[in-house]
């Protein structure tokens, strides 16, 4: 079964996004577990933590299809010692808000060498980051999310992710994240059937599907290998709807959160009722 939704409000409280994700028709959702322009937040209350998990039982979406994002300050390859220290500390913190939730994943982009240390150096940065952080909490699976490759980032190519995940000690808390828009931008084509054969074959080959732990759903301003991250409409970007069809027929994106972080969220019931529709 297909589990698509998008990536709701917290505002209030982090117990309204499951309200938030059944009001546009969702079956999986994402969100922050603080606000994701602060490095420090408000421990979650007693009250807000079981008030989110009263919402989900009641909209009947399972924690394995809610799929949290973390603070986009955080860089875990970071080249510089302090401020790597800085973002290990609040990645833990966010993991544990996932633990305390009673959430399985935690989405996050791996990171930025900001030109001064190899990518390769970069990515196992990132790896030592998860391994530390799997250490000190349990239960919360580490998802890396592909990147558009703009600037300094890395995770733009299979090959990244593949690396990081060799590189983590428990394989079972480590999984992967599929942005449409990001993949495209970075130049994996999926404007047709045969184009998504050959990029999501190549995703099988060299990451593995096994790790696959959630999708987000996006088409793209920019062109294929633009390496722009511009996020559009569903239909109305350069992807088009022929890849869209193809993930909701294919059994390999099954009971995975799918999440939409197109730029119109008012368009997000109609999007989701579409998705379904395919």
């Amino acid at each position: 079964m297909k589990r698509v939704g998008a990536h709701v409000s917290i505002k209030g409280g982090v117990e309204n996004a499951p309200l938030n994700a059944q009001a546009i028709g969702a079956r999986a959702f994402a969100m922050f577990t603080k606000n994701q322009r602060q490095w420090q937040a408000k421990p979650l209350t007693e009250e807000s933590i079981a008030a989110f998990r009263a919402n989900l039982n009641a909209v009947d979406i399972a924690p394995e299809h809610v799929l949290p994002h973390d603070s986009y300050l955080i860089n875990l390859g970071h080249p510089e010692a302090e401020s790597l220290k800085k973002s290990r500390e609040a990645f833990i913190d966010e993991m544990r808000r996932c633990e305390q939730l009673g959430l399985k994943l935690l989405n996050f982009h791996p990171g930025s060498h900001l030109r001064k240390i190899s990518e390769d150096d970069c990515l196992m940065r990132v790896a030592e980051s998860i391994n530390l952080a799997l250490q000190q909490t349990k239960d919360v699976t580490a998802v890396i999310e592909t990147t558009a490759g703009q600037g300094s980032n890395v995770g733009y190519r299979f090959e990244h992710l593949a690396s990081i995940i060799e590189q983590v000690d428990d394989k079972q808390r480590v999984g992967a994240c599929i942005d449409t828009c990001h993949i495209f931008v970075a130049g994996y084509d999926l404007r047709t059937t045969a184009a998504c054969e050959k990029t999501f074959g190549e995703f099988g080959a060299v990451v593995g599907f096994q790790y696959l732990r959630g999708m987000h759903l996006n088409d793209s301003k920019p062109d294929l290998g633009a390496r722009v991250d511009r996020h559009q409409s569903l239909g109305l970007g350069k992807i088009g709807w022929e890849a869209f069809r193809y993930i909701m027929h294919d059994n390999r994106f099954d009971e995975i959160p799918m999440v939409l972080e197109t730029i119109d969220e008012t368009l997000w019931p109609e999007e989701i009722r579409s998705l379904y529709q395919l």
